[in-house]
């Protein structure tokens, strides 16, 4: 039986345990050497405008149509909270292949700038960050990945793996999310001032018209209905309750048909429903996009191609037909000053 300390003495193990400790050493020493960030940085040029793009990665429900990792896994538990866009938006998952991880939209400066937490205050804390550059015929888009390792050396080496990995993965982020981009329209609905709210029905007296879909006949169409309905409501002892609005109902390419309408206060239970002239009628209660036009009416065909754009890019579906309020007098203030609200009702 060895004496205690024999094999510790043993010129072969210690020379073990000196290249052990100084392999060790080495390791520790080349850690400490290797960039405690790991970043990485994709890019690609798109042919659409940038608030197309940012649109479809402000909203994590539209990301997950390009984002690669989710192609990855597609059993994935998808969870989303917060507001359904913009900061605060955030997207967690849980999977087989993806693990489990939270990413949330921690700053939003349309249509520039997007910066994500990837799982904030934990373990493997990381930062991505999109930037948005108009070039004026396309969008380039940089999409950037920063994780900070600290002294976590076992950190620093799986860095030099996952750079490698991330970097293919974004890249390939990028050409799924420049097919989507190039797929919608390229109408520029960037200036667009939009809110989304709930409104309440209102009562009014309408009369079914069709025009030729050009502003002066649509102009001239509107002025007869509207004095057809003005002399309804004087006639019946009614009272205007709001600005004049048009319901949108159909386009056939040579005929527009809407109803011209005016809110109204007083109604009877005698006032038609029905028929051929002026009638009682209800605006649709319920989510609605509203959208602020100021300016002639005649470019209000292209607010109504920047809100399409708008709806077919963030993948909202319309629940009605559209209507106009008329809120300005054009009477009374330049056409540069006329304001229209345009309303869309929505699921």
């Amino acid at each position: 039986m060895p004496k205690r300390g024999a094999v510790w003495n043993n010129p072969v193990v210690q020379k073990l345990i000196i290249s052990i400790a100084a392999l060790i050493l080495l390791l520790v020493i080349i850690g400490l050497a290797l960039p405690r960030h790991a970043r990485v940085t994709a890019s690609i040029d798109i042919d659409a405008r940038p608030a197309t793009v940012f649109a479809l990665v402000n909203d994590f429900h539209r990301a997950r149509l390009w984002l690669p990792s989710l192609e990855t896994d597609p059993n994935a538990r998808i969870v989303y909270a917060g507001p359904d866009r913009g900061v605060g938006a955030t997207l967690t998952w849980d999977g087989l292949v993806l693990g489990t991880g939270t990413q949330t939209i921690v700053a939003s400066r349309p249509y520039e700038h997007i910066d994500t937490a990837i799982n904030p205050g934990e373990p493997g804390a990381a930062r991505s960050w999109f930037d948005f550059v108009d070039t004026g015929t396309s969008t380039v888009v940089n999409w950037s990945f920063e994780a900070d390792y600290g002294y976590n050396l076992v950190g620093r080496y799986a860095a030099l793996l996952l750079t490698g990995v991330i970097s293919k993965d974004y890249a390939h982020g990028l050409r799924n999310l420049a097919s989507i981009a190039e797929s919608l329209p390229r109408t520029d609905f960037s200036d667009l001032e939009i809110e989304q709210l709930a409104v309440a029905s209102n009562t009014i007296a309408y009369l079914p018209t069709s025009s030729a879909p050009d502003p002066a006949s649509i102009s001239e169409a509107m002025g007869k209905s509207y004095f057809q309905i003005l002399s309804f409501i004087d006639a019946n002892g009614l009272s205007e309750a709001g600005a004049p609005i048009s319901i949108a109902r159909s386009f056939s390419g040579s005929e527009l048909r809407f109803d011209a309408a005016i809110p109204v206060r007083g109604d009877s239970a005698n006032l038609p429903r029905d028929g051929s002239g002026v009638r009682i009628g209800s605006t649709q209660a319920g989510t609605v996009i509203r959208v602020k036009h100021v300016g002639s009416y005649r470019d209000l065909a292209v607010t109504h191609r920047k809100i399409a754009a708008y709806l077919a890019t963030l993948g909202i579906e319309r629940n009605g037909n559209a209507w106009e309020s008329y809120v300005s007098d054009p009477t009374k203030v330049s056409e540069a000053e006329v304001l229209t609200y345009v309303y869309y009702p929505i699921q």
